[in-house]
């Protein structure tokens, strides 16, 4: 629903009608057919009594027997979680010794399979993490389109800018430090819920952004709606999870199962020979699931760019900068004085403040300071 301004409301009604547009190809049959027999095979290795299941085989039989999670992004965390642990096992050097040193042709034909197999999934992890890059940009970009092009945008952009070389930094002592793949995607997904709350922070005029937000000229209110409420429960991204969730869901869980069939494959080996059928359908597995998985990224991906989060940032400020309320313009006549009064939440609080001199033939300067308050009464002047 359009305003006479073009102002759309950012609302899951809103998104439910562009995706009704956009429906997503139903994944191939293969996905649940293949995903049955691995899961099938899986199970009978970790039944075989020669071999008890590790704890992480155990922690990973108990993830297959769980929904995966309801969010889009964290499935796609996930995805990216378990191939990257995939790559790790199809690496020569974590192969079951005989494949290592293949000395029948039995071996040296599974060598080949595991080695192709390494390749596809490798692939398919640069595509997501290319998707994932581009998607993070592409909204904070978009965010930022809203904000008035001066030293105010520049303070959020510093801010974030300050913010991914913090988390960048505790992920690198994470791994200096020895941390599995697991726990580095912990970290990450840690991480991500933090870049929500920020963007939340953002909407509600929160945190770092109080100050600064409240005093923007020209930043729509439907904008601050969105990046507040935009991962609530209920809100305009669960539309988004109804719509593309279940798909996305089966190839969450049909990657969990190719890895926990490795893994247990690869523990066994020696003790249970794998046969021509399990090698045979783990192929066809993994064809079917790195197609579908990058069909859905390449669909998910134009349906993400084209979506109709924001309006028009021209019409949108033009709109908003008519009825905002909190701005007002002084002219200060030469050798007075104006105060203006300001509730942070402390003293290191961001304070965003633009003034501009009226050109003339003297020489002009501007006096500026900032007191500070506190709760006791204690002043402290910058």
């Amino acid at each position: 629903m359009a305003s006479t301004e073009g102002l759309v409301p950012i609302t899951r009604k809103f998104l439910a009608s562009y995706y009704d547009k956009h429906p997503l190809p139903p994944l191939s049959d293969d996905v649940s057919r293949l995903s049955s027999e691995i899961r099938s095979i899986a199970f009978d290795l970790l039944k075989l009594n020669e071999s008890p299941a590790s704890p992480d085989e155990s922690f990973l039989a108990q993830e297959a027997d769980r929904q995966p999670p309801h969010k889009i992004d964290e499935n796609m965390w996930k995805n990216r979680e378990h191939i990257e642990e995939i790559v790790f096992l199809l690496e020569k050097s974590h192969w079951p010794p005989p494949l290592q040193q293949p000395s029948t042709p039995e071996h040296s034909q599974l060598a080949t399979v595991f080695d192709n197999l390494r390749n596809k999934f490798q692939k398919i992890l640069k595509t997501l993490e290319s998707f994932q890059s581009q998607n993070s940009e592409r909204v904070f970009n978009t965010v930022m389109t809203y904000m008035p092009q001066d030293f105010r945008g520049m303070l959020i952009r510093q801010q974030r800018e300050r913010s991914e070389r913090n988390k960048q930094a505790e992920i690198d002592a994470l791994i200096n430090s020895g941390g599995s793949i697991h726990d580095r995607y912990a970290l990450l997904w840690k991480q991500q819920m933090e870049r929500r709350r920020q963007l939340a922070q953002l909407g509600s005029a929160a945190g770092v952004y109080k100050t600064l937000v409240k005093y923007l000229v020209g930043v729509p209110q439907v904008l601050l709606d969105f990046v507040r409420q935009i991962n609530d429960d209920d809100g305009p991204m669960e539309e988004q999870r109804q719509r593309y969730g279940p798909p996305l869901y089966s190839l969450t869980m049909m990657v969990l199962l190719i890895r926990l069939f490795l893994s247990l494959a690869w523990g066994r080996f020696e003790n249970c020979k794998l046969d021509r059928h399990h090698v045979g359908v783990l192929e066809q597995a993994v064809d079917v699931y790195v197609h579908e998985f990058e069909r859905f990224i390449a669909f998910i991906s134009v349906v993400f760019a084209n979506s109709p989060f924001f309006i028009s940032a021209e019409v949108a400020g033009a709109f908003e900068a008519r009825k905002n309320d909190d701005f007002k313009e002084i002219s200060i006549p030469a050798g007075k004085s104006h105060e203006v009064s300001l509730s942070v939440e402390s003293l290191n609080s961001y304070i965003a403040w633009d003034f501009s001199l009226t050109q003339s033939k003297m020489n002009l300067d501007i006096g500026f300071s900032v007191e500070y308050i506190d709760s006791s009464g204690q002043k402290t002047v910058s």
